[in-house]
């Protein structure tokens, strides 16, 4: 835009990207001022089964903003999900207006934790959940450290809790079918320090800017 002209401060084209600025005051694109930034806001969002995480789905599924319209207060204006949950994935999913934040959340260096609970079918032990600990390679993809414990058992179904940092697409699905189990439930419960609860499905509330601030704080760049 700068080299293309469109960017002014007054009646001053900027013609350097390198133009120090110490407020937006005054500057316009195309002749419309430039607003200053939002504050950064985060929501938590209980995201039902059958909702593609996009803003659309070239299929025609229904996608986590249909929902969104009915949860958010109203003018929250345009949030962007923190990772994705799939298609038959329920539970807690991250919004943030803040895309650099949002970058900073999903990156695995980041190593914030996601908290899933997998109902499944099959015959595992804790000893062989226990062993996730070291990561696992599954067709000549490294999973990292993996939590895992098994909460309960009837039968052969069972319920199973695993945190990991990595978030890597379908990770938890896939570990459990390595292991000769048949996932038919998936349910996050956390990321961070944000928890599910007993927050309904396809409602949202938003995180306190103190207790936001407090878990940026906490990251590794914040701390950089």
């Amino acid at each position: 835009m700068i080299a293309e002209g469109r960017v002014k401060l007054g009646e001053e084209v900027i013609e350097a990207p390198s133009t120090v600025l110490t407020s937006l005051k005054g500057v316009t694109v195309d002749g419309k001022p430039v607003k200053e930034a939002e504050a950064t806001r985060l929501f938590v969002f209980h995201k039902p089964s059958g909702l593609i995480t996009a803003e659309r789905d070239p299929a025609g599924r229904p996608t986590i903003y249909a929902a969104l319209r009915n949860a958010l207060p109203p003018g929250t204006g345009r949030v962007m999900p923190v990772g994705r949950l799939d298609f038959n994935t329920e539970g807690l999913l991250l919004l943030t207006n803040d895309g650099e934040f949002k970058r900073q959340l999903e990156l695995p260096a980041t190593g914030v934790p996601r908290t899933y609970r997998a109902r499944a079918f099959g015959a595992v032990t804790q000893a062989d959940l226990e062993g996730l600990i070291e990561g696992i390679e599954i067709d000549g993809i490294r999973y990292g450290k993996i939590d895992a414990n098994m909460e309960r058992s009837s039968g052969r179904n069972r319920w199973i809790e695993m945190t990991l940092t990595e978030g890597k697409n379908r990770e938890v699905r896939r570990v459990l079918e390595h292991l000769g189990l048949e996932v038919s439930r998936l349910i996050r419960t956390a990321y961070g320090p944000f928890q599910l609860l007993d927050l309904p499905k396809g409602a949202a509330i938003e995180v306190d800017s103190k207790a936001l601030e407090r878990f940026r704080k906490t990251l590794p760049d914040a701390k950089a």
